[in-house]
């Protein structure tokens, strides 16, 4: 019995360390929460919760905007404190309560002056550097709708003649998205700005649309809430490409739900990878179905202050204006957000270097191809490829428009990879092992270590001999083939690669791709009913038995790690209901071993 407590205390030793640390992988800031509220408890309901929330906390809950109602979408101020609290006492009637991270815009800026008088393409060694003037040959982006994601877009004079669709400002919720900050006006000039007008400097493709939504503040920051809320738009208003020259800490579930929503009905979403120099890509270029773009300077090196690693798929010209050099930064025609004039001024950032991608993107659709997964493959297919690049800074290689349109027209794609590695998990990108992203294993590796510590335990009382059946069951129980979830097949659905990626507790949501535990899922029923059905068979009883135990140490582990069980919460009312259960199994499997002794 020693043992066993042992094994147990040191379970919920590893799982609430596991807790600490796995947070050190998920910085973000914020001062306020989202609340997305289940649609199934009605209005009524939502309303008795919030008042609930404003007499006991004394903050109330606000929709996020207009856009809101329909999702049950509330914003509420607080702290780390209270999420803690609202996870506890809310979780039975949300989908999900989460920090509603800040993003922020990824520029550095250096003015370069008042801006001459004669049009300055000479200066726009980036575009020169893609190409875009083979791929003008072919298509300059004409019928493509680009939405600029970021701090609203005003029309300066070398945008007057670039078209424009209706957006949204999200920041003070009113129609007219013009910006008071300067990084988003820039952003669309290097995707759309107006070419061949005797004015200024040139877009990539110049013959789109855009359409401005503003997420970002005068200071360039935002909400991921806003974030989310504007991708939505853009796709449910005829946008084709999305960009992102933004980014942050803390990963969060609404962004990612907004970013599915787009990409089934098929907007291509591109982002920056995020300036501080180290390896992983900031959110949201790291989630699935998002293009990460690192940044390279004027000669094709990795731009000193670009991310690299986990999370980027290209890289595309971001400027340098180290030690003054102007020349070396990103020239677009903008405002200055001290007075509203219009200036031209270089820029550096990946914030930069994002809309390049985006501006082929929306080339590459224009020649004919519709599908986001297609237009993602042509752009790192034609892209050029570093051949040395062992900690991933430029992804599938530099960005090539002409590469890339030519591609898309001649079909000259004849194959695609089978398997592709997800952008921002990758075992085999090192950035994956360098940037911490290998602490979201811990969790799955302490469940099925913590199985087999429990079967050793428990072989030590009752004698049983190691088999195929049994690993298979503590496999099971316990955390699945949970590498399978890293793998994406082209063309088909993932739910398959997620239930076999999966323990048993975690079944329950797989399909839906949930991190909540299902009550029924996550307790001692199924391997109860597998020890009913099984026990009188000569192998699957030691898979009943070794799934028994392996569930026991997935739910202590979940039980620190990430207690959000449907109906029950993340608090503390889902940590006893987890331990509970866990308990419940051990003594069930220990129960069938002495039963199997007696047969014997």
């Amino acid at each position: 019995m020693k043992k066993f407590l042992f094994a147990c205390l040191f379970l919920i030793g590893l799982g609430w360390a596991l807790s600490n640390f796995s947070g050190l992988a998920n910085k973000g800031i914020y001062d306020s929460i989202v609340l997305d509220f289940r649609e199934d408890i009605g209005v009524t309901k939502i309303v008795d919760e919030i008042r609930t929330i404003s007499d006991k906390y004394q903050v109330t809950p606000t929709l996020n905007s207009e856009f809101s109602l329909s999702d049950n979408v509330y914003i509420v101020k607080g702290d780390r404190q209270l999420l803690k609290k609202l996870k506890s006492s809310l979780g039975k009637y949300t989908e999900y309560i989460e920090p509603n991270y800040v993003y922020s815009a990824n520029a550095i800026i250096f003015d370069s002056g008042d801006g001459p008088n004669d049009p300055m393409y000479g200066k726009q060694w980036n575009l020169r550097s893609i190409n875009v003037e083979s791929a003008w040959n072919q298509t300059k982006g004409d019928g493509i709708t680009v939405a600029v994601i970021d701090t609203g877009v005003t029309r300066v004079p070398d945008l007057q003649k670039t078209k424009f669709v209706d957006g949204y400002d999200f920041v003070n919720d009113n129609t007219s998205a013009t910006d008071d900050n300067g990084h988003g006006t820039h952003v669309a000039g290097t995707i759309a700005q107006t070419t061949n007008n005797n004015y200024g400097v040139a877009g990539i493709a110049y013959e789109a649309s855009i359409m401005p939504l503003k997420v970002l503040s005068a200071q360039g920051g935002g909400t991921v809430s806003d974030i989310a809320e504007s991708i939505k738009f853009a796709a449910d208003n005829g946008a084709d490409i999305i960009n992102m020259s933004l980014g942050g800490g803390g990963e969060s579930q609404i962004m990612q739900e907004a970013i599915n929503y787009a990409h089934n009905k098929g907007v291509v979403i591109i982002a920056a990878a995020g300036n501080a120099n180290q390896s992983s890509a900031s959110y949201p270029a790291r989630y699935p179905h998002v293009i990460g773009v690192s940044a390279t300077d004027a000669t094709g090196d990795k731009a000193p202050y670009s991310n690299f690693g986990a999370g980027v798929d290209i890289s595309a010209p971001g400027g340098s204006t180290k030690d003054k050099n102007e020349g070396g930064g990103i020239l677009q025609e903008t405002i200055n957000p001290e007075n509203g004039s219009t200036i031209f001024a270089s820029f550096q950032g990946t914030s930069m270097a994002s809309p390049h991608v985006a501006g082929v993107a929306a080339l590459i659709k224009a020649s004919g191809i519709e599908d986001p997964e297609e237009i993602t493959n042509i752009l790192k297919k034609s892209a050029r490829a570093v051949e040395e690049d062992p900690l991933n800074h430029f992804g599938a290689g530099q960005l090539d428009a002409a590469a890339a349109v030519n591609l898309a027209i001649k079909g000259q794609i004849t194959f695609r990879d089978f398997f592709r590695w997800l952008h921002d998990n990758g075992y085999l990108n090192p950035g994956f092992w360098l940037d911490g992203g290998a602490v979201a294993l811990l969790p799955k590796l302490a469940m099925v270590l913590g199985s087999y510590l429990l079967a050793w335990l428990l072989r030590n009382y009752f004698p049983f001999a190691w088999s195929f059946p049994l690993h298979t069951g503590l496999i099971f129980g316990s955390s699945g083939l949970f590498f399978l979830r890293s793998f994406y097949v082209f063309d088909l659905p993932q739910w398959p690669m997620r239930v076999m990626g999966s323990s048993l507790p975690e079944l329950g949501g797989a399909i839906q791709g949930s991190g909540i535990l299902n009550p029924i899922f996550a307790s001692i029923l199924i391997p109860l009913l597998l020890i009913v059905l099984l026990l009188g068979h000569h192998q699957g009883k030691w898979i009943a038995i070794g799934t028994a135990i392996g569930v026991a140490s997935c739910l202590i582990v979940s039980a620190f790690i990430d207690p959000a069980v449907w109906g029950l919460g993340a608090g503390i009312t889902a940590q006893i209901f987890l331990v509970v259960n866990a308990l419940l199994c051990l003594g069930l499997a220990r129960l069938a071993i002495r039963t199997e002794e007696k047969l014997a």
